[in-house]
């Protein structure tokens, strides 16, 4: 399957979007990520930077990014040189030639030359710009140079005198998603989607969680994302009450539900999607009642989505509807309006109603938290999860052992647009009567 790329072009218009922000006589630098030993002489599976991504598109380990602003902009890159010996061992390497054509970037150098081409930037700039506290070797390595440059001093060489945290900038342009980005996110979500329907297609009793995992890898994979987001959830029984699960290590039990917490990444971009669903394909009647709660106040809530439209008044939607089934389900008692005001659902709901979505799972952007209500008003381009979710451990003695051991939570991604909302998680199963379907059809 050919998946979708992001052209230069729109690495480039980001370049320029962030030193318009960028006052005249200024530097900003990026790092790429490092890639992390796993076990003694092995690594982990590199994963770039994501702000470093976000403005190169460029996938090395190691390298810096500047960016000098003063009547022009200029965008100058350093990596890894040319090393044929390395390059047998450890897979080819760009060099800076290939970089400075192919990425459009107006210089780049090897990373050997960093230092000093760096210092020479630097000099008689007022304002240096980074991402403050969340890479302390380098920001130590450039407090080094911002002091080599300020030892200049008697030769007339000025260096900044204000260092600016850019992470605010940058986070705000992530947050609003082009139509290029939109549509690779559109793509990861269909890819994530299929998986999800292939696990319930496959998913019998006797199975282990991770027999699951290895059919929703393999879907990715096949279809050109061959790193999942995120560690994938595969929850089945009252494991689903732990919401970070991923042992994925117990046996499929029938008559239970399986939770299974998953996405693709594609060229950067996660899709994160959850679906629970009966392991021998039918819900119990206890499952059916809480599983309908939960669908209802997702559906409810995501039908509310539009510009302007608050996360806080999501959060309001989902949990009326929630309290008022846990109250009709006789979970909850007492009177309604009075256990709203006690956020009396919040016991069985316990995480937040939906993130940020993009090149992070739980992505980058402010959301305008006061008395701990999320109060940014929506904008097109966003795009965000709505997961709402009921979750009863199999040792809650308050509540009928009917419901005991049932951990439910369904989520989708969504993308606000001009006049309303769009639904990128389209092609997983979710209504009682399709999960139950789908899954008659392959028993």
């Amino acid at each position: 399957m050919k998946t979708l790329e992001l052209p230069i072009s729109e690495f480039v218009i980001r370049r320029q979007q962030f030193c318009d922000q960028m006052p005249d006589n200024s530097v900003a630098v990026f790092f790429a990520g490092k890639e992390v030993t796993r076990s003694n002489d092995t690594e982990y599976l590199f994963c770039q930077n994501k702000h470093f991504l976000y403005l190169t598109g460029f996938h090395e380990p190691d390298a810096i990014l500047v960016m000098v602003k003063n009547s022009t902009h200029q965008s100058v890159l350093f990596c890894r040189e040319k090393d044929p010996l390395k390059e047998v061992w450890h897979g080819k390497r760009v060099g800076a030639i290939k970089a400075k054509s192919s990425y459009q970037f107006d210089q780049a150098f090897n990373l050997d030359d960093f230092e000093l081409t760096f210092a020479d930037l630097l000099s008689d700039k007022s304002q240096l710009w980074f991402c403050q506290g969340t890479d302390s070797a380098n920001e130590a390595r450039l407090m080094a140079l911002l002091s080599t440059v300020k030892g200049k001093s008697r030769q007339g060489i000025v260096a900044p005198t204000t260092l600016f945290d850019c992470q605010e900038i940058i986070n705000e342009m992530r947050l609003i998603k082009s139509a290029a980005e939109i549509d690779i996110m559109k793509q990861v979500n269909i890819i994530s989607g299929g998986a999800h329907t292939r696990a319930m297609e496959k998913c019998r009793a006797g199975l282990y969680e991770y027999h699951i995992e290895a059919e929703l890898l393999h879907e990715f994979a096949r279809n050109g994302a061959r790193h999942a987001a995120y560690n994938s959830i595969v929850a089945s029984g009252d494991n689903a009450n732990i919401l970070h699960y991923n042992e994925n290590d117990q046996q499929l039990v029938a008559g239970e539900l399986l939770l299974i917490d998953a996405g693709a990444e594609l060229h950067g971009y996660a899709a994160d999607i959850t679906r629970t669903f009966p392991i021998n394909g039918t819900f119990t009647e206890p499952q059916k009642h809480l599983y309908q709660v939960v669908l209802s106040a997702q559906n409810k809530a995501i039908a509310a989505i539009k510009p302007e439209v608050t996360l806080a008044h999501l959060n309001d939607i989902a949990c009326e509807v929630l309290t008022q089934g846990l109250l009709d389900l006789g979970i909850l008692s007492g009177d309604y309006q009075q256990l709203l005001a006690d956020k009396a659902c919040k016991k069985y709901f316990i995480h937040g109603l939906g993130h940020w979505l993009g090149l992070d799972v739980h992505d980058v952007g402010n959301y305008q938290v006061k008395d701990k209500r999320q109060l940014r008003p929506f904008k097109p381009g966003m795009v965000l999860t709505i997961e709402p979710g009921l979750y009863i451990p199999a040792d809650d003695t308050e509540v009928e052992a009917k419901w005991r051991g049932i951990g439910i939570r369904i989520e989708d991604n969504i993308l606000v647009t001009d006049l309303g909302h769009e639904n990128l998680t389209v092609n997983a199963p979710k209504s009682i009567e399709d999960i139950e379907s789908l899954m008659a059809k392959h028993r």
